[in-house]
């Protein structure tokens, strides 16, 4: 099954299973450690699930809000 990641300013709307829920900024940051900008589409994956499929090249955030 695949995870769906919508990536906007204030954080992540996740589809994870069947189930949809959100990832607020503040709590992306405390779990990477790092500004919400820098963080990777593959390190949100790894927030939501135990063994992802990481496979591509890794997206910023802040590249994604800014349609790079």
């Amino acid at each position: 099954m695949t995870t769906i990641l919508s990536i906007e300013d204030d954080g992540v709307d996740v589809v994870y299973e069947g189930t949809e829920f959100r990832l607020d900024r503040d709590l992306i940051e405390e779990a990477t450690e790092k500004q919400y900008p820098d963080v990777t589409d593959h390190e949100i994956l790894q927030i939501v699930e135990s063994d992802p499929d990481l496979s591509g090249e890794p997206r910023r955030v802040g590249d994604v809000l800014a349609g790079a």
